[in-house]
């Protein structure tokens, strides 16, 4: 590492190379982006760092994640990752971890012990859970997220920059009314929905009729709901076939002939659509006689030939039928997307569904996205993105947060750069999470210590330098539990082992009476997370302590609220006639990040409601410029 370290001291300076040969990373997340982000951590200089992933490794991951082999398929991705880079680095002090980041265990004393922390992760739960613990333990965090061709790198330092969560970031999911799904289909999703859904659910796996579909019983639709109801009720009768050489055949005359010649049956349904078309069984097996498609090993790129879709049909049929039928005891199939026969008999059927409403086909490749709610990996996205997060991070233990940024990558072939950065913003005055005054309560004995005696303990900090500024009038409550406020004293005399507020949990306090207070920080609440005593040189530990009051920051007053006069009424958004639609697509992307579907130059974006409109669907506006719209974790920033 003697060339690295040279290397660092040129560019970044003696002391920089210093701080990183000895500060100590946790690394959160071991798939696509982590496993690029360990090895540059590795050959960078770094010497200290510890890796937490709850996941095995499946054969999907192994087109992305180069540090995992044939060899590792079920084997924790941690371990596997951090073995891989101690071959890069023999003298490097990696550990590994497969555990879930929200244990308990993962306290605040325990994030504490690190001078860094890295999100390599790809589900919102967990990226706030340790966007949190940052906060408390008052540790910088690097975030990070790709989605395709998109990615993110940005700087998370409590009281200097913005959360995770400074804006809010919603996930609502997609659902498709029952109707639409089983008698008027008109997009590929529609038709992918319906295989995995309901005809594979029905089939194969456990009842779920309703998941990602919604009912809207009016007068209009109620007749057809019921014989949608009984169409259901008839195919889990099918089940009775199941193992039998017939199996493919019933399945296939039900759903895509005799449900079809149903539907046909009322006319009024296709006056102003184009009515399905009836499969024959037969006929497709005459033609299928003469294919030379083999069902083991379909082509996952191309669209699938009727007669091809057909075919696949029946293999993974009875594949599916045949596990079911071995298992003996009754049981079902899960959809997985990285179970082969599950996905193919997906694919096969909402190909042949496709058909039978002249809706365009998709590929095997495109169906696993749409059905496994992922959007495409690539490896050059996180392999950017890693990379960027060293540089970050080679500033952040130097002390150099100054020449921190958020960087992005956005993909666009008429730009001439794919990577633009702006300054780190500053924390949300209003943010509900890291506006927040974050402690650490030691409790020398959960069994004998009470509620009151924290509430006692409070109070009584009222009269020493540590003041918290919060009255007597106060509220504590944990999650959405309240534990105690002045009309609500029924836990005053449980322990805290009762309450179950053990190691790891956070409480908040919050003053109620804000008519007089001292400054501004009595308006901001206390959260403090419970952790075991401090035992320094075998001195008996205190029964309760606080400790961290030298590294809560200051806080500005809050901004009056502003009212603009002339916002228009009404819905409708003011902008320019060049402008174009901004879609966001919800659903969590492979790393995390949410998809831009599309976007373009947004001018001029002054108008106030048009602001708050954009903020409803998860997209920021900055300032009344002329900005473009980059792809963010589950929201859209027009940033210069």
């Amino acid at each position: 590492m003697m060339r690295t370290t040279e290397q660092l001291t040129r560019i970044f300076g003696q002391e920089a190379a210093t701080c990183v040969s000895t500060a100590r990373l946790l690394v959160v997340g071991a798939g696509g982006i982590g496993c690029e982000l360990l090895k540059d951590l590795s050959m960078s200089g770094f010497q200290h760092i510890e890796a937490v992933d709850l996941d095995t490794i499946d054969l999907s991951n192994l087109n992305r994640q180069f540090l995992f082999q044939r060899r590792h398929i079920k084997r924790p991705k941690s371990e596997v990752a951090v073995q891989a880079i101690r071959n890069f680095n023999p003298g490097i002090d990696a550990h590994a971890r497969q555990a879930n980041i929200k244990e308990p265990t993962f306290d605040v004393d325990w994030f504490s012990q690190f001078d860094l922390v890295l999100n390599a992760l790809d589900n919102l739960d967990a990226r706030r859970h340790v966007n949190t613990m940052c906060l408390a333990a008052h540790v910088p965090l690097i975030e990070s997220g790709t989605a395709g061709y998109l990615g993110q790198v940005t700087v998370i330092k409590g009281g200097e920059t913005e959360c995770f969560e400074c804006h809010p970031k919603p996930v609502e999911r997609k659902t498709f009314p029952i109707c639409t799904i089983r008698s008027t289909p008109s997009a590929p999703i529609h038709c992918i929905v319906w295989a995995k859904n309901y005809l594979f659910a029905q089939l194969f796996g456990e009842r779920q009729d309703d998941k990602d579909m919604t009912a809207e019983e009016d007068a209009e639709n109620m007749e057809e709901l019921k014989q949608l109801r009984e169409e259901s009720m008839a195919l889990a009768k099918l089940a009775e076939a199941m193992g039998s050489p017939e199996f493919a055949r019933v399945v296939f005359e039900k759903v895509f002939s005799g449900d079809i010649a149903r539907l046909l049956s009322m006319p009024d349904m296709w006056k102003h659509r184009q009515p399905p078309t009836q499969l024959d069984y037969d006929e497709l097996e005459s033609v299928a006689l003469g294919s030379d498609f083999d069902p083991t090993s379909p082509g996952t790129h191309t669209a699938m030939s009727l007669t091809d879709a057909f075919v696949l049909f029946k293999y993974t049929a009875g594949r599916l039928a045949q596990r079911l039928d071995s298992d003996g005891q009754g049981g079902s199939i899960s959809f997985d997307k990285d179970d082969e026969d599950a996905l193919n008999f997906v694919a096969a059927t909402a190909s042949l569904r496709s058909y039978v409403f002249g809706i365009d086909q998709t590929s095997i490749f495109e169906t696993k996205a749409m059905a496994g709610n992922i959007i495409p990996a690539i490896a050059t996205t996180n392999a950017v993105v890693a990379g960027m997060m060293v540089t970050q991070a080679i500033m952040v233990v130097s002390e150099q947060m100054s020449r921190c940024h958020t960087a992005y990558v956005s993909y666009n072939s008429k730009r001439s750069r794919s990577v633009l950065s702006e300054p780190l913003a500053t924390p949300n005055a209003t943010c509900a999470v890291c506006r927040r005054r974050y402690l650490t309560l030691r409790v020398a004995d959960l069994s004998r210590t009470t509620l009151g005696d924290v509430v006692d303990y409070l109070h009584m900090l009222a009269e020493t330098e540590n003041n918290l500024y919060l009255g007597e009038d106060i509220s504590i409550v944990e999650g959405s539990r309240i534990l105690y406020d002045l009309d609500f004293e029924d836990n005053m005399e449980k322990s805290m082992e009762e309450l179950d507020l053990g190691r790891g949990r956070m409480i908040t306090v919050t003053r109620e009476d804000l008519d007089d207070v001292e400054c501004v920080a009595a308006t901001v609440p206390v959260v403090l997370s419970i952790a075991g005593p401090r035992v320094e040189d075998g001195s008996q530990p205190l029964d309760l302590d606080i400790e961290g009051f030298e590294l809560v920051p200051e806080f500005a007053p809050l901004p009056p609220p502003t009212v603009d006069e002339t916002a228009p009424s009404g819905d409708q958004l003011h902008f320019a006639d060049d402008d174009v639609a901004v879609v966001v697509d919800d659903s969590d992307g492979d790393e995390g990040l949410a998809t831009l579907n599309h976007a373009e130059n947004v001018n001029d974006i002054s108008d106030e409601l048009a602001k708050r409109k954009l903020s409803d669907i998860g997209v920021r506006v900055e300032s009344p410029v002329k900005r473009r719209a980059v792809a963010t974790d589950d929201e859209t920033t027009i940033s210069e």
